[in-house]
Parts: structure tokens; sequence; C-alpha cells
């Protein structure tokens, strides 16, 4: 049974005539500093109605560089934090931190922090990215697609280690914690997180993106929650199921769609007809920002029926 409903805010700052198929190629807009800012207000805005609502998370997606108006926020435990102060319950999920473009001790002690100050309200969130743009201009790696996941494995057992552990060490093929050198008198060969977060253990959810066998293990193996977003319906029945599937062979009985959230597009209006009219041009602005990523998941007949080819630009 779904009983928790949650609400993405991805940190779009898209407005007026420019936006849709016959509106400004993608790669040509460039909003101001103004406009581009304005993702943080919006976001309070949305926090304080769905906390008066009774919505469960807020979910926020961390990126970078994009002038172009999509995800204009940057850092989502800072975020969280301001967020907290305006609302009662709500919480802030983190969907999600980029860890390859992190220091895994840094985003350790950043979102131990915002659990403490927030008493438990952040989401742990984590991903390996999909711009190169980003991932690439902070110094990891995307375009390798095998040499991202072996660093964001790193990483997330460093985060784990961090969270569960009074003292831990890591030896690696990125990482060696801690170095080893004198400190004050004797071998240094632990380091302590300090703080550790207060709620242990730490809900982790991770997005869905190509179901892999490998992908679905790993998370299967650390007790990992999934998030499906985006995806033509053909794909989340088979990824529901591919999910439990992996659980299982890693010893965790869990129900079909258990650990699971899954993402759809909604419109509110008085008719059906004035809803599509208000989604259909977001709904472009999606296919011009998804496609040239290869982030559409849907069949070839759902693909055609976004629009002709060409105008995802």
């Amino acid at each position: 049974m779904i009983k928790d409903f949650s609400v993405l805010y991805a940190g779009h700052v898209l407005e007026g005539d420019g936006i849709g198929f016959e509106g400004i190629p993608a790669n040509d807009r460039w909003y101001d500093n103004d406009r581009l800012s304005m993702a943080m207000d919006i976001a309070r805005q949305a926090a304080i109605f769905l906390d008066d609502l009774g919505f469960d998370v807020l979910w926020m997606a961390e990126h970078h560089f994009q002038r172009e108006g999509y995800e204009c926020i940057p850092n989502l435990l800072i975020m969280s934090q301001y967020l907290a102060q305006h609302t009662q319950r709500i919480k802030f999920g983190c969907g999600f931190n980029i860890l390859p473009m992190w220091h895994p001790i840094r985003l350790a002690e950043d979102f131990a922090m915002v659990d403490i100050l927030t008493e438990g309200r952040v989401v742990f969130g984590i991903g390996r990215g999909y711009h190169t743009r980003e991932v690439e201009s902070f110094g990891a790696p995307m375009i390798d697609g095998d040499a991202n996941r072996e660093l964001f494995e790193e990483q997330f057992e460093i985060v784990m280690k961090a969270f569960n552990s009074d003292a831990f060490s890591h030896q690696g093929k990125h990482y060696t914690i801690p170095p080893d050198i004198p400190y004050r008198g004797y071998d240094l060969k632990e380091v302590t997180l300090v703080p550790r977060p207060r709620t242990r253990p730490v809900d982790v959810w991770q997005p869905i993106v190509s179901a892999s066998d490998r992908a679905l293990d790993f998370m299967a193996k650390w007790g990992i929650k999934g998030v499906i977003l985006g995806t033509g319906q053909q794909y989340v029945d088979e990824w529901v199921h591919r999910y439990q599937a992996a659980n299982q062979r890693a010893g965790r009985d869990l129900a079909l769609g258990e650990g699971l959230c899954i993402g759809l597009w909604a419109m509110v209006d008085d008719s059906t007809a004035g809803a599509r009219r208000q989604l259909q041009p977001l709904f472009e602005e999606h296919v011009k920002f998804a496609a040239p990523l290869g982030m559409l998941r849907y069949d070839d007949t759902q693909i055609a029926a976004t629009g002709p080819g060409g105008v995802a630009r």
C-alpha cells in the first residue's frame, strides 16, 4: 500500500513564452543571475505549501552550471537546512548528492550536521551523475562510465564507514584514509567522523536509471532504496520486479514495491484539456532537457508521441 506522498522540485526556473518546442533552444537560453537564484525562493514557497498540505518529503536535485534554467540548486544540504527553518514537519530529500563531485568525508560530515540541526528531517540520497559538463568539470570521470561507477562505489563505502563506525580507516584505489603519518606523538591509523548522524542507521536512496544487474546488486548489498522517475510504465513494471529480485539474492525478502519511490507527472486543473494545455510546454521542456542526455526512458512509440524528430533541442 502506498502511504507516503512526496513532490520533486528539481530546481527549474523556466518561464514565459520561450519554453516548449516552439521556444528558445535549450543551448541558446541563458538566464541572468536574478532568475537563476529564484530557485531558492521557489523551493521555500513549495516547502511551506507542501508542509501545510501534509506531504511527507520535498525532494530536490543537486546540479551545477545550469544557466539554461534547469536544476539550479547546487547544494541540497544547505538548501534543506534553510527550508527546515521555514517549515514544521516536512522532510527534505537529497535527490541526489552526486558522489563523484564530493569528497566522501565532506559529504558525510555535512549530512551529519544537517541531520542533527534539523532533527532528522533530511533524507540522504546519492547518485553517480549524468551531466558530463558538471562531473568532469569537478575533476571526476563521467564519460568513462566504468571509472565513474568504480569511484562512486568506493566513495559510498567510505561514507558508510564514516556513518556507522566509532573510528574507521580505508585503503582503496582512490582514497587512503587516514594517510600513514604521525600525529601528536602517535601513528595515525583511524579517524572518527565528528559529528556522526544522530539518526542511524541512515536511510539511503538512489535513482534507478539503467536497472543493470551490477547497479541493483550494489543497491541490494547496502540496503539502498530506489527512486524511479520519468520512466515509461513498461520499464517501471520490469524494474520493480528486478529490484525485488536483487534484494532476494542479497537475502532481503521485500514485498513487491517495498523500498521504492515511483515518480509520476501530474497537473491539476478543472478539466483534462486544461491540464494538458498547461503541462504540454513543461513536458516539452523535459524532452528538450533529457533527450540529448539520453535520459528519456520510453519506448519508440512513446518517444515519437513527444514530437517530431529534431525538436528536442
